[in-house]
C-alpha cells in the first residue's frame, strides 16, 4: 500500500485559516474523515492529538507528519494540507509548517504505519519537492506532486 493508495482527491487542501496546532490537527482530523461524520472526525482528531502529546511530528524543512491510530475507519487514510500562512509547531528544526501530510490508521497496522511513515518521509526530504509543493495552487495537482502520480 502506498500513499497514492489512500490520499483521496477529497483530502487535499490549500488552506490559509488554521491558527496553532490543536486547530491545525482538528483541520487535518475533518480532511481525514470527510463525510463520515462528527464522530469519526472527533476519534481522528483525539488520536492525532494523543501522538502529538507524545512529541511533535514537525520533521524539519515546514513538514508535519501527524498520525495516529484510529479503528473509526477499516484501513489507512491520509490527507494533505498546504498552509498559506506556516504555523508553530514545534519542529526539530523550529521552523513553522506550512505542508502537513496526515495519516489515520487502524491499531492493527503497525508494520504498514511505519512503511507508509516512511515512504512519506523520504519523499519529502527532496527539497525540489517541496518547494513544488509550496508553490502548488491546485489541490489536485499537490496530490500529484505529493504522491508521484
Amino acid at each position: 500500500m502506498s500513499l497514492s493508495d489512500i490520499l483521496s482527491r477529497d483530502s487535499v487542501a490549500i488552506d490559509d485559516g488554521a491558527s496553532d496546532p490543536q486547530d491545525l490537527l482538528r483541520r487535518m482530523a475533518r480532511l481525514l474523515s470527510g463525510d463520515a461524520g462528527p464522530e469519526r472526525e472527533a476519534a481522528i482528531g483525539d488520536a492525532l492529538l494523543q501522538r502529538e502529546q507524545m512529541g511533535s511530528t514537525g520533521i524539519g524543512h515546514g513538514i508535519a507528519l501527524p498520525h495516529g491510530r484510529s479503528d473509526a475507519f477499516d484501513g489507512p487514510r491520509a490527507a494533505l494540507l498546504r498552509l498559506r500562512r506556516p504555523v508553530e509547531f514545534g519542529a526539530s528544526d523550529d521552523e513553522p509548517v506550512d505542508i502537513v501530510l496526515a495519516l489515520a490508521v487502524p491499531a492493527h497496522f503497525t508494520h504498514q504505519h511505519l512503511a507508509l511513515l516512511a515512504e512519506i518521509a523520504e519523499r519529502l526530504s527532496d527539497a525540489d519537492l517541496r518547494a513544488s509543493l509550496r508553490a502548488c495552487e491546485d489541490p489536485e495537482r499537490l496530490r500529484a506532486l505529493a504522491t508521484g502520480a
